[in-house]
């Protein structure tokens, strides 16, 4: 699972009982390192990653391009539909271990047509995974990809329309930002929106803000994906606080693959008191060693967040959600009532 903190401050243990939404996690990237483990010991193992130490020595990166090629070989090691209900449970657990109560997972479908898996029917096996935790809620969002172009995207967008059932509610597109643009990919996110599906998009992550501007006004997308380097243009931040386009932001992620060089850098306080639709959010939290509760702490110890802030920060990612409207306020009422939320 996931490491809890292990501090003992009173922050820490309010933000581990608080109820919490993520908006911006990979399911590959979720899986704890003991079930990660099991299935490279089931497919022969790797004679570079002897044991659990050496495993979580392979998730350190020098930068963003090291933390891609990680991610392939993790992936190297789902081969089977009976692997991702299994990855899907034991996240979702940890997903309930956290008290996070809503989630909207990417998972990446393309990565496994080397194997032989169709996207519908990885959908499907994750579905079966995740149905086994009932305490937490997770809709799927379909990372089409964008390293292998928009024809491939819109042959696995095509793909996914038959998983719809399977709670896939949105699609996006993850991956090689710094070699792939957004802005090839505008045919395949018109046709997402006509066939109902929200959409959102990594960009300003590895690469600049223009891949941000790509992302919010030539792909329209409902959500940005990260947008950490949306920082490097004033006029730009003007646009996603006067269009509230909200940003997915991943602190430690951004740290640890060397987009931003420290947390006291990250942009996200500077967001924040601008007015921007920030969440918070883990994207990989197996791969970079934190959880939801560890984000939120770091933003307060390191940004000076206060409590009322990061209710804040919450309650902004429950509106910015892509549940219906009663659900989002039914989700908001129970967070205040929770025994935790005004402590």
């Amino acid at each position: 699972m996931t490491e809890p903190l292990t501090f003992s401050n009173p922050d820490t243990i309010w933000l581990e009982r608080l109820p919490k939404v993520e908006l911006h996690v990979h399911l590959e990237g979720a899986i704890p390192h003991d079930a990660l483990w099991a299935l490279i010991q089931k497919y022969g193992g790797d004679p570079a990653v002897p044991n659990l130490p050496a495993l979580k020595e392979k998730f350190r990166y020098r930068d963003f391009p090291q933390f891609v090629v990680a991610w392939i070989w993790k992936n190297g090691f789902l081969r089977e539909y009976e692997d991702f209900i299994f990855i899907a449970e034991v996240v979702a657990r940890d997903f309930a271990r956290q008290n996070i109560r809503y989630v909207e997972a990417f998972f990446s479908p393309t990565d496994f047509s080397r194997h032989g898996l169709r996207p519908q029917k990885v959908a499907e096996a994750v579905r079966r995974g995740l149905a086994r935790v009932p305490e937490t809620r997770v809709a799927l969002v379909a990372d089409l990809g964008r390293d292998g172009g928009p024809k491939q995207a819109a042959v696995t967008l095509a793909q996914v329309v038959e998983a719809r059932d399977q709670g896939v509610v949105g699609i996006g597109i993850g991956g090689s930002e710094h070699r792939f643009p957004p802005e090839p990919f505008a045919e395949v996110y018109e046709t997402a929106r006509r066939l109902g599906f929200h959409t959102s998009a990594h960009a300003g992550e590895a690469a600049g803000a223009a891949s941000v501007w790509g992302a919010a006004r030539v792909l329209r997308a409902e959500r940005i994906g990260h947008g950490t380097r949306a920082a490097e243009d004033e006029t730009l931040l003007d646009y996603l606080a006067e269009h509230r386009i909200p940003l997915e932001m991943c602190p430690s992620s951004n740290v640890r693959t060397g987009v931003i060089i420290a947390l006291d850098r990250h942009p996200i306080r500077r967001f924040f008191n601008r007015g921007l639709l920030v969440t918070v959010n883990t994207d990989d939290p197996a791969m970079f060693g934190t959880s939801l509760a560890s984000e939120y702490l770091g933003l307060m110890e390191t940004l000076d967040f206060s409590r009322d802030e990061v209710r804040t920060l919450i309650l902004q990612a429950v509106q910015v959600s892509w549940l219906p409207m009663r659900e989002k306020e039914a989700l908001t009422d129970s967070f205040r009532r929770d025994p935790a939320w005004n402590e």
